[in-house]
């Protein structure tokens, strides 16, 4: 079973596996890519509504590793859905490829390479140069913007 992100009908996917998304992915195709999510649906593609407490539990893989800020709310739940139905996520996304290595879900990329190693993102102060594990809005100690910053 493959999970379908957004990027699956922008580069017109195919595959014989039973296949599922959710509602907001189609919320964000436009034009051809909006007919071609339609048309995979009548074709028997699965729409799925994960649970909040998965939902939550995604959000939290995310924070620690960092990746969190660059998840959309359906990045989110296509996440959640992949990790219900112990299924593979199909996506071109980095940010949700690392999550989903961090919940051990399976990950099928479609026209990028995939990512070559789980990160755990570190953020750092532009004013006093600290690093922090947790993303913040400011820096505790002078107040500036932090950045998220590779951590190797």
């Amino acid at each position: 079973m493959e999970v379908l992100d957004t990027s699956a009908f922008i580069h017109e996917y195919h595959t014989d596996d039973e296949q599922v998304s959710i509602p907001l992915v189609k919320e964000e195709l436009e034009g051809g890519n909006e007919y071609r999510f339609d048309a995979m649906e009548g074709a028997g593609m699965e729409l799925h509504l994960p649970a909040d407490e998965t939902v939550d539990r995604v959000r939290r893989a995310a924070g620690e590793t960092g990746d969190a800020d660059e998840l959309s709310e359906t990045d989110t739940r296509l996440l959640a859905t992949a990790f219900e139905l112990s299924a593979t996520l199909v996506t071109d996304d980095y940010a949700m490829q690392n999550v989903a290595e961090k919940l051990d879900v399976a990950v099928q990329v479609i026209a990028r390479e995939g990512i070559e190693e789980e990160r755990e993102w570190t953020f750092q102060c532009a004013g006093c140069g600290r690093e922090f594990d947790d993303d913040r809005e400011r820096c505790p100690i002078c107040g500036s913007d932090l950045s998220r910053k590779n951590p190797a």
